[in-house]
């Protein structure tokens, strides 16, 4: 029928795939950093000129990669702001990333709606550093000449849809990212402005919400340009995930997230109601300690990378011979236990041993991800199958514990572009809309991602009594943190 890209303009990179619009098979692909310094302190920036993804994404498409595509999807970092001016300049660079720098930012905007449950209520979220509206305030609180010039707001992918359809006076974005600005609810499908002026201190024009299989517009040459959407939703649908499905993702820190066909408003603040691609929602639940857990235990244990500590752990037995570790090592949001730290526990002399201790970090990770798997479930959020994203879910330690810990069949994909491949499938789904061979409300069905299935089996039973001897320790150290 013909072909499509998508385009994945993450923080460091764009990347760039090319698939047949039938059957989502990638045909050729494009690569390129994006142009920008290290931050002072020798990590990403905090600002960055927008051009420069720009910049990347010519370089990305060169040698003729789009010739003949018919339709292009964005997908791009989430919680970047792009804060433009009444004629549709940037105001300052964008705000990206995790922006420490606006944690006082985010106390503050709590306490001026009222607490962690009136925000809950009013978007699906408590506000978090990272987020849009909590850079707004930071914005009104740091650079008042700025925020007093900004008219328009969009967000990275906002912002590329724009460029690539010549700047046209209409703008617009899609529910996911929508639904991680901290001003547009996915309960009720409508923009917050009130939260817009709490945070920046006046109104500005905010892009419109189109549908999941909208088309953004036609560039000068044809080209359909679809929604676009934030990364982690682009992801979810490049991995072609449905009802029943959750992910586990493993970085640094760790996030599980799954497909339900409703928002949910959680008066605790564990869970941040996002709003996928597809129509449907992304309830997300986020530990802060994944990975760096394993980091800190190789590092501890003298190891000089995962794949020896996973071979270490091997060599112990379901439940660490006792040892528990709790590994809040950064304090812990699920459960949100900000101020605190790790504990090891069940120390006793034959326990001992550095591969129990291994083992201990890995079902420490494991069980603090089933912990936000059971924020979900306990919310009716139905979890049948588990897709484990992240370097580690190559890790035979993972794997052989997860299924068990977690109870349910886990999916380990092959490594791929998964967002860059969702925002084609979603060019796909706006052009065979627009041609009248799609229905709005069925994406094209893709091949799914080509992956390994671990079952619990035998195992469940011993991977229970293991999240028991967890939670045991977790209500004895901090009694009451954790309720479901």
């Amino acid at each position: 029928m013909g072909i499509v890209a998508g385009l994945d303009s993450s923080p460091d990179f764009t990347r760039i795939v090319v698939c047949d619009t039938d059957s989502g098979a990638v045909l050729r692909q494009g690569y390129a950093p994006h142009p920008v310094e290290a931050s002072e302190a020798g990590g990403r920036p905090s600002d960055v000129d927008p051009q420069a993804w720009l910049l990347s994404l010519g370089e990305a498409a060169g040698g003729g990669l789009l010739e003949g595509v018919q339709a292009i999807g964005v997908s791009s970092q989430q919680n970047a702001l792009i804060p433009l001016d009444a004629q549709g300049n940037t105001v300052r660079p964008a705000m990206v990333g995790g922006d420490k720098r606006a944690q006082v930012a985010a106390a503050d905007l709590v306490d001026a709606l009222g607490g962690r449950e009136a925000w809950a209520q009013a978007v699906g979220c408590v506000p978090q550093a990272a987020q849009p509206v909590t850079k707004l305030r930071w914005l009104a609180k740091n650079e008042p000449e700025n925020a007093l010039r900004t008219a328009v707001l969009l967000q990275a992918h906002d912002w590329l849809v724009w460029q690539l359809l010549g700047r046209p006076v209409r703008r617009t974005t899609d529910r996911g990212g929508a639904s991680g600005t901290g001003y547009w609810s996915a309960a009720t499908g409508a923009y917050r402005p009130d939260l817009v002026e709490l945070a920046l201190g006046h109104q500005a024009i905010l892009p419109e919400v189109i549908g999941p299989a909208d088309a953004a517009g036609t560039t000068p040459e044809g080209l359909l340009i679809s929604a676009g959407t934030g990364e982690t939703m682009a992801a979810a649908f490049g991995l072609g995930i449905g009802l029943g499905d959750a992910v586990v993702s493993l970085g640094a820190s760790g996030s599980v997230m799954a497909v339900h066909p409703e928002a949910l408003a959680d008066q605790s603040g564990m869970i941040t109601s996002l709003a996928d691609a597809t129509g449907m929602h992304l309830p997300v639940v986020t530990t802060l300690n994944a990975v760096r857990t394993l980091r800190g235990a190789a590092e501890l244990l003298g190891l000089p990378d995962l794949e020896s500590l996973s071979d270490l752990a091997m060599k112990s037995t379901p439940g660490s011979h006792g040892l528990v570790l709790l590994p809040y090592l950064e304090g812990e949001r699920t459960p949100n236990l900000p101020h605190t730290a790790g504990t090891l526990a069940g120390l006793r002399r034959e326990s001992m041993k550095p591969e129990h201790l291994a083992r201990a970090a890995f079902e420490g990770m494991l069980c603090g991800l089933g912990d936000a798997l059971d924020v979900l479930r306990g919310r009716g959020v139905e979890v049948r199958r588990i897709f484990l994203l992240g370097q580690a879910a190559e890790l035979p330690a993972v794997q052989a514990a997860a299924p068990a810990l977690f109870g349910a069949q886990v999916v380990v994909p092959q490594p791929a572009d998964y967002a860059a491949i969702g925002a084609a499938r979603q060019a796909a789904w706006a052009l065979g809309v627009s041609q009248g061979t799609l229905d709005p409300r069925t994406p094209p069905a893709w091949q799914g991602a080509a992956a390994q299935v671990l079952e619990p089996g035998d195992e469940l039973a011993v991977g229970q009594a293991v999240r028991q001897q967890f939670t045991a320790v977790r209500e004895q150290t901090h009694p009451g943190a954790f309720r479901v």
